[in-house]
This record gives C-alpha cells, sequence and structure tokens, in this order.
C-alpha cells in the first residue's frame, strides 16, 4: 500500500507534508505534489499535516479521485523530488475548499 495526493491538493500545493516524509517520497508540479510510490513507506506521517486533507492511503482513497493513483505514479516519474517546506502556492487559501479542480491538473515540473 502507498500514499496518494488527490484533487484537494491542486491549486493549494502546501508542502506541510515534504516536511515530515522520513523518505522525501513527494514530487512537485507546477499546481499540485504527487507522492512516488515507489519510494512511499506507508508511514502515514504526512496524512495529518496536509491542511487540505489531500492525501489518503491507496485503500481509502474516495472513488471520485480514483485516477490520482496512475496520476502521481506517472507523474512521480517526470517531476523533481521536493525534500523541504516551500511557501503554498500565492492564492492557495482562495482554492483550499474548492472542489472540482481537476481541470488545473498539470502535467510540467515547479
Amino acid at each position: 500500500m502507498t500514499y496518494i495526493v488527490a484533487e484537494p491538493c491542486v491549486k493549494c500545493k502546501y508542502t506541510d507534508c515534504v516536511d515530515v516524509c522520513p523518505v522525501d517520497c513527494f514530487c512537485e508540479g507546477e499546481t499540485t505534489l504527487v507522492i512516488n510510490p515507489d519510494e512511499c513507506i506507508d508511514c502515514g506521517a504526512c496524512v495529518p499535516e496536509c491542511p487540505t486533507e489531500a492525501i489518503f492511503s491507496e485503500d481509502d482513497l474516495p472513488e471520485k479521485w480514483s485516477d490520482y493513483t496512475e496520476y502521481n505514479a506517472k507523474m512521480a516519474e517526470e517531476w523533481p523530488e521536493i525534500t523541504e517546506k516551500k511557501d503554498a502556492l500565492a492564492d492557495a487559501d482562495d482554492w483550499k475548499d474548492i472542489e472540482d479542480k481537476r481541470e488545473h491538473r498539470n502535467e510540467t515540473s515547479a
């Protein structure tokens, strides 16, 4: 099992989760983060740190975001690893509670 970053992270990209990850399994895109499933050790330390509640164990990922399992794996191969906390996106607080942000998901690195 691995952890998955889902849609609530899109357009926010808070990086509190990165700060607590013991194995540096997060990768950074322009508008979101993903977890590299090959690096994640399933510790769950990141879950309570996410202000948008965007991180789920693979088994608990809501069906509406099931494609994020593949998205995380694919983007983790392309995006650079992020190992330190950074500022969230400038308008993250405006996007934090918005649903249906899939169209803002990106496939380019930061």
